[in-house]
């Protein structure tokens, strides 16, 4: 474990150092990361000097350090100015996903990160598509948590749309402006809470300079407190990604997976192309792209939850004890939520999740627990 984590980890320096570069010196003194059991029910935890992470990212081929970079970006946006309150909470993690952006944009280059821009934008439109219908409020930046479980308001919302709006900004100013504003903002409120409003009032004085109608052409109070997404949402684009996205049309369409042109994709085409073939998809059709690219037994946790979102519809029955297997030796809740609801939706299936449930909730975080509890109407 130690050595793959060293392995898979080696760029943590380079990070630091595009990240002091590009936003002030690192202030903690020592940075370390922390592979945790299996059961840590999240990605990262961003403590202060010492980030926690889930083994889940050990890939073997570094494809998932995108969240070492969140997580270490963290070091400036949430632990070095850091949210007053829950309803800030995109102050932490918009910021930081832009901060992690442009730590991969440095290391690897615009097109790749691109990629993951574009899965984290896809994955903001089925979150706002899916609160817009019950609770619209909950798709401001600025929301309004009383009497809430915050936790109700750690969605895609405050880390993505929180990103992109930051990324407009970058736009409308230019990077050079908008990195020295930003370098300043970190430098001035360093080791402070803020608010929202805080945060717009630097903006205004730093960068506005109380230009009203700039900020109505900017459409900033749309973006922290109005829903959904504005129309100068950034423009988010990769090829790589709309390559992968047509070659599952031409697999639904009937062409066989030997003759897919795959080579040299990254995890994120792979999860793009899974998430772009119908869910109508027969079984012997994913047979096929099993027996082609052995995705029932892939080591990549994120691959490995999307096959098994896309084969569950079709009853595909090769994955039901790898998926077993996974969701009791996994404890990672972005998988376990939506694997859970998707097995319970088949026939026979609510049992099914409920008797595997049954044998992996106690080794499960209390965080994950009562999520799943909930999905699957859990009673002690």
């Amino acid at each position: 474990m130690v050595e793959s984590a060293a392995w898979e980890f080696a760029d943590t320096e380079k990070m630091m150092e595009a990240c002091e570069e590009l936003f002030g010196p690192y202030r903690w003194g020592r940075y370390d990361i922390l592979v945790l059991p299996p059961s840590f029910p999240f990605g990262g935890m961003e403590n202060p000097r010492l980030t926690f992470a889930t083994p889940t990212i050990l890939a073997g081929d570094r494809s998932l350090v995108a969240l070492v970079a969140h997580e270490l970006a963290h070091s400036w946006s949430g632990n070095l100015v850091t949210n007053a309150t829950w309803d800030d909470f995109w102050l932490n993690e918009g910021f930081t996903v832009y901060l992690e952006h442009r730590i991969m944009e440095r290391l690897y280059g615009k097109e790749y990160d691109e990629m993951l821009a574009r899965l984290g934008l896809d994955e903001l439109s089925k979150t706002i598509q899916e609160l817009l219908e019950d609770h619209p409020a909950d798709t401001h930046l600025k929301l309004n948590l009383g009497g809430r479980d915050p936790d109700d308001g750690m969605t895609d919302v405050a880390y993505e749309k929180g990103y992109l709006f930051l990324r407009m900004l970058e736009g409308a100013f230019g990077r050079e402006r908008w990195d020295t504003f930003l370098r300043s903002y970190f430098d001035r409120f360093s080791f402070q809470p803020m608010t929202t409003e805080g945060f717009l009032d630097f903006l205004d004085k730093g960068l506005l300079a109380g230009d009203r109608a700039l900020a109505k052409r900017l459409r900033i109070d749309e973006w922290v407190y109005g829903p959904g997404l504005p129309a100068n949402l950034p423009l988010v684009r990769s090829e790589a990604l709309k390559k992968a996205a047509a070659a599952a049309g031409y697999f639904a369409a009937g062409l066989g997976a030997e003759v897919l042109k795959t080579d040299g994709w990254t995890t994120h085409e792979w999860l793009h192309f899974l998430r772009h073939l119908p869910a109508d998809l027969a079984a012997d059709r994913l047979a096929d792209l099993d027996q082609v690219f052995g995705l029932t037994a892939s080591k990549n946790s994120e691959i490995l939850c999307q096959w098994f979102l896309a084969a569950l519809p079709a009853g595909y029955s090769p994955v039901m004890k790898p998926l077993e297997s996974f969701l009791v030796n996994v404890g990672r809740r972005k998988f376990l939520s939506p694997l859970y609801r998707e097995l319970a939706k088949t026939p026979g299936g609510l049992k099914r999740a409920q008797e595997i449930y049954a044998r992996a909730r106690p080794g499960y975080h209390p965080v994950a627990v009562g999520t799943i509890d909930g999905i699957l109407g859990w009673k002690d």
